[in-house]
């Protein structure tokens, strides 16, 4: 048995805690409730928010009803808020060490993991320089970067120095989403589809995109921004490309309040309409665990594999619909 990939954990927010307690060993009833309940805390992992989506087996909290990846060890965590990265430390079994700075955690590591919940990604290139420049393999969480040029600066650290680089939204990597990708033939030639949800913040907007470009296709062309709201609706057109659908994608971001951070998708065509269930929170684990799977076959072939492209045109949409709302015009990517 080959020894497990040592994870150096950039940011321990939501997303940190909730990718490392499905690859590293952990105590669930410390994952259960870090803090007691009048201590505040810093993330909503810390008051049970991690645990909340794996061990869904209520009448037995140390049950986890997802899948675990095994093959990782939790070795070292940094986070702004240092209280943060020593609560989560003191979940794990492996005692990973609690680092001073964020530079220091790609010191003796496989694997450097760039968590982000909520942020949009304008300081991961900044948080993953140090471990690309050490060659140690990267996986930065959603988006790769906030502009195109920050992404593509990543790609280029990375191939200047030997380091196996990718990053994916969860939107990308659900089995539900592979279904319903599959369903598409139901429809005849896809004349338009549309996804719903994410909202307009970076961090949701990036899911959008990500799971349009997975179900409908790559090389996207113009970018539109329509509605009253900072990108309330998203128009993606392929131009005259025959396989990829006439009408183009609506990416509808802001449709109010959804039910447990839900996605939903629809394709049109001469045969009719489909449309997906709700992709939302309680599907989302699988979606991490099938990224951990890409993740460690990354580390053990030192390659990046090739699905990084898809996010690298999520970021290029989601700049290019931010420069449309701003001026008004379709934007050429």
């Amino acid at each position: 048995m080959s020894d497990p990939i040592r994870v150096g954990l950039i940011r321990c927010d939501t997303h940190g805690a909730y990718y490392a307690a499905l690859c590293a060993r952990h105590d669930p009833l410390r994952l259960q409730q870090p803090l007691p309940p009048d201590r505040p805390g810093h993330y909503s992992w810390q008051h049970g928010g991690a645990h909340f989506y794996f061990y869904t087996h209520y009448a037995d909290p140390r049950q986890m009803s997802v899948d675990f990846v095994e093959g990782f060890r939790l070795a070292r965590v940094w986070d702004e808020d240092r209280a943060a990265a020593e609560c989560l430390a003191a979940v794990f079994a492996d005692e990973p060490e609690v680092c001073d700075d964020f530079a220091a955690v790609s010191d003796d590591v496989d694997l450097v993991f760039v968590a982000d919940c909520n942020g949009d990604g304008s300081d991961h290139l900044e948080l993953a320089r140090p471990g690309l420049e050490k060659g140690v393999a990267t996986f930065v969480d959603k988006p790769l970067a906030l502009t195109g040029a920050d992404a593509r600066a990543l790609i280029r650290l990375a191939d200047a120095h030997g380091a196996p680089l990718t990053s994916i939204s969860i939107l990308r990597a659900l089995p539900k989403a592979e279904l319903f990708a599959r369903r598409l033939a139901e429809v005849g030639e896809v004349q338009f589809g549309s996804v719903q949800g994410g909202g307009t913040a970076m961090a949701g907007h990036v899911h959008a995109a990500s799971l349009a470009l997975g179900l409908f296709g790559n090389g996207v062309e113009s970018v539109r921004a329509m509605g009253e709201t900072e990108l309330q609706t998203v128009h993606l057109g392929y131009g005259d490309r025959a396989d990829r659908p006439r009408r183009g994608v609506a990416l509808n971001c802001d449709v109010g309040a959804v039910w447990h951070c839900a996605f939903h998708a629809s394709a049109y065509g001469p045969q009719g309409a489909i449309h997906s269930p709700p992709l939302s929170d309680w599907d989302f684990p699988f979606g991490a665990a099938a990224i951990l799977r890409i993740v460690k076959e990354m580390v053990q072939a030192r390659r990046s594999p090739a699905i990084i492209g898809d996010m690298l045109e999520a970021v290029a949409i989601c700049e290019a619909a931010r420069e449309a709302q701003a001026t008004g015009e379709p934007v050429k990517l």
